[in-house]
C-alpha cells in the first residue's frame, strides 16, 4: 500500500476518534455516558442506527456475495421499511413513556425479574459474539494486505474501538458513527463510479448491465415460496420482518441509539429515515459487487481471491499443480472474454436465439471455472488443512487494493474500517449498558453512587471489549461474514422478539409462562439449527425468526391456560 493511502486511511480513522474523545469530554455521570442526554436530533440518529447495522462485514462480505450470487441477497431487507412502521407506532411511544435506560427494565414490570434477566443475558450471548465477528472482519483484510499477524491484527483494532466507546459512552458512539457514516456512502459511491471508469472503452454502464443481467446476477426477486432457500421474497417479507422487529426493537445496540433522541418524534423520524434509505444503500453495495463480477469478465481475476493462500501453495510441493491450474485458468479466461463479448454484440442486436445460444457456452464455462476454483481450495487445504478456503470475502478488497488508483486505495480501507469501528462501538456501549442496568446494578451491587456505576460502565465496556477480542481472535470463516451474523442474530432474536410480542400484546400472559416459554423455544431453534447443520433438515435461518417468536407465543398461551393457578401463584 502507498504512503498516500496509509495518510488517507490513517488520518481519516484517527480524526473520527479524536473528535469523539473531545466531543464527549466532559460526560461524567452514568445517564449522559449511557444514554447521552437524550438531545440527539433524527438525522444523527438515523444515520447513527444505520451505521451501527452497517458494519465492516456488509462492505466486505455483501460484494462478494453479489459477485457469486448476484442480487438475491437485497430481499433480505424487503422486510425493513415494514418494520420501522412497526416499531414507531407500536414500540417506541412505550419505550418514551417509561423512560428506561434499557429495552430489557420494561419487561421486569410487565413481568418479573426473571424474565428481564433471562432476555438481557440472551442478548448478551449473540452480541457478543456477533461483535467478535465485526472486529474480525477487517482484521481479515489488514492482515492479509500488511502480512501481519491476525490476532495482532485484531488487537489493534479492537484497542482502538474500545478506547473511545470506553472514554465516551453512547455521545462518542453516536457524533462519531454520523462521519463514518458519511465516510461510508462517499466511498462506495466513488467505488461504484471508479469501477464504471476502470471497464474497456468500448463497455459502456448499459453493456455492463446488459451482461450482468443475461449471465443471471440481477435476479433480485424471487417469489417461489421455499423454505429452504434463504433469500426470496417471502423470507424477506415474513421471516426479515421478525428479524428487524427483534433486531431494532429489542436489541439493545439499536434501542440504545434512538433512546438518545430528543424526543418521540425524533426518534421515529429517525427510524423511518433509516428504514427509507437502507434498501437503496443495499442495492447500492450489492451493485458494486454486480460491478466487480463485470469488470472480471475483461480483466482476469485470480484463480482463488486469498492471495495468501496462494502464495503459502506456491512455496510448497504443489507449486505445479497450482501452476497447471493457472494456465488452465487463463486460456479459460481469454474463451470466456470472447463469448460475452459475444452477448454483448447479440444484446445491442436484440438477437434473442443468439443470446439463448451464448448464455449456454457461458454457464459451460462458467462451470469449468468453478471445478478449476475448487480444484485450487483442495490444493490449498492437501498443503495446509488448517487454511481458510472461502474466498467470497476477499473478493472486493482484492479489487480495491489491486485496481483502484492510489490515494481511494486508504480511502475504500478508511470505509471498511469506518464501518467496523461504529458498529462495533455500538455493540460494546450497549453490551455494558446491559450488564450494568439489567444484571450488575439491578441484582448484585444495588444503591451505589452514580460515579460507582459510570465506572462500572466504563470497566464493562472493556470486559466485553476483552470477550469480542478473544472470539475475534480465534473465530474461523462462515460460508461468508455476513451471513455469519445473521445465523447469529437469527438464533437468538425468535425468542426475544417472542417475548416483547406476549409483553405487548398478550397481556393475560403471565412472566412465568412467558419464562418457561421462552426457554423451550431457544432450545427447539437450536436443535433446528443442530439438524440443519448435519444435514438432516434444510431450513434457512431467516425462517429461525419466525419460528422462535411463534413458538415462545404459543407455548405460553398454552402454559398459562393449562396452568394458570399454578403459574399466577408463582
Amino acid at each position: 500500500m502507498e504512503t498516500l493511502d496509509w495518510i488517507i486511511m490513517l488520518g481519516t480513522l484517527l480524526s473520527i476518534v479524536a473528535y469523539g474523545v473531545w466531543y464527549t469530554r466532559k460526560v461524567d455521570n452514568v445517564q449522559s455516558y449511557l444514554l447521552g442526554d437524550r438531545d440527539l436530533p433524527w438525522w444523527t440518529i438515523g444515520l447513527s442506527v444505520m451505521a451501527t447495522q452497517a458494519s465492516a462485514i456488509t462492505f466486505l462480505s455483501t460484494p462478494g456475495q453479489a459477485y457469486e450470487d448476484g442480487m438475491r441477497f437485497a430481499q433480505f431487507y424487503f422486510g425493513l421499511p415494514v418494520a420501522m412502521v412497526i416499531l414507531c407506532v407500536f414500540v417506541l411511544p412505550i419505550y418514551y413513556r417509561l423512560k428506561v435506560y434499557t429495552a430489557y427494565e420494561y419487561l421486569e414490570g410487565r413481568f418479573d425479574l426473571r424474565t428481564r434477566t433471562l432476555t438481557a443475558v440472551l442478548f448478551l450471548i449473540q452480541r457478543g459474539l456477533a461483535a467478535g465477528l465485526t472486529i474480525y472482519a477487517p482484521a481479515i483484510i489488514l492482515s492479509t494486505i500488511l502480512g501481519w499477524s491476525l490476532r495482532w491484527t485484531v488487537l489493534f483494532i479492537g484497542a482502538l474501538v474500545i478506547f473511545y466507546t470506553m472514554l465516551g459512552g453512547t455521545k462518542a458512539v453516536s457524533v462519531t458513527q454520523k462521519q463514518q457514516m458519511i465516510v461510508i456512502l462517499s466511498g462506495m459511491f466513488i467505488a461504484a463510479m471508479i469501477l464504471i471508469f476502470q471497464l474497456p472503452p468500448d463497455v459502456g454502464f448499459s453493456d455492463a448491465v446488459g451482461v450482468a443481467g443475461k449471465m443471471g446476477k440481477l435476479n433480485v426477486v424471487d417469489f417461489e415460496f421455499d423454505l429452504s432457500n434463504r433469500y426470496n421474497f417471502w423470507s424477506g417479507m415474513i421471516g426479515g420482518v421478525f428479524l428487524f422487529l427483534s433486531y431494532f426493537g429489542t436489541d439493545q445496540s439499536q434501542v440504545q441509539r434512538y433512546l438518545s433522541g430528543k424526543s418521540l418524534n425524533e426518534s421515529r423520524l429517525g427510524l423511518l429515515f433509516n428504514g427509507i434509505l437502507k434498501v437503496p444503500m443495499q442495492f447500492l453495495v450489492l451493485f458494486v459487487g454486480i460491478l466487480v463480477f463485470v469488470f472480471f469478465q475483461f480483466q482476469q481475476p485470480p484463480i482463488h481471491f486469498n492471495s495468501a493462500n496462494l502464495e503459502k501453495l506456491e512455496n510448497t510441493e504443489y507449486a505445479d499443480d497450482l501452476a497447471n491450474l493457472q494456465a488452465q485458468h487463463n486460456t479459460l479466461f481469454l474463451t470466456q472474454q470472447e463469448e460475452v463479448r459475444a452477448l454483448m454484440g447479440a444484446i445491442d442486436q436484440n438477437d434473442e436465439p443468439a443470446i439463448s445460444e451464448i448464455q449456454q457456452r457461458l454457464s459451460t464455462l462458467r462451470e469449468t471455472d468453478s471445478e478449476l476454483r475448487k480444484a485450487t481450495k483442495d490444493l490449498i487445504l492437501q498443503a495446509d488443512p488448517a487454511s481458510k478456503i472461502k474466498d467470497t470475502d476477499y473478493v472486493f478488497i482484492t479489487f480495491v487494493t489491486e485496481y483502484l488508483p492510489v490515494g481511494l486505495v486508504g480511502l475504500l480501507l478508511a470505509v471498511i474500517f469506518s464501518a467496523a469501528m461504529s458498529s462495533t462501538a455500538s455493540e460494546l456501549n450497549a453490551l455494558a449498558t446491559t450488564t450494568v442496568v439489567d444484571l450488575y446494578r439491578r441484582s448484585f451491587a444495588k444503591d451505589k453512587s452514580d460515579r460507582h456505576y459510570l465506572n462500572a460502565s466504563k470497566a464493562f465496556t472493556a470486559v466485553w471489549g476483552g470477550i469480542a477480542l478473544v472470539f475475534a481472535a480465534t473465530a474461523n470463516l462462515f460460508e461468508n461474514l455476513i451471513q455469519a451474523v445473521n445465523i447469529i442474530g437469527s438464533l437468538f432474536y425468535g425468542a426475544i422478539l417472542g417475548i416483547f410480542v406476549v409483553a405487548f400484546f398478550m397481556k393475560k400472559v403471565g412472566g412465568r409462562a412467558v419464562f418457561i416459554g421462552a426457554l423451550i423455544a431457544e432450545a427447539i431453534v437450536l436443535i433446528i439449527f443442530t439438524l440443519n447443520s448435519m444435514e438432516i433438515i434444510n431450513i434457512a435461518y431467516l425462517w429461525l425468526n419466525l419460528i422462535g417468536c411463534t413458538l415462545v407465543m404459543g407455548i405460553a398461551w398454552i402454559l398459562e391456560q393449562v396452568l394458570p393457578k399454578k403459574l399466577s401463584a408463582s
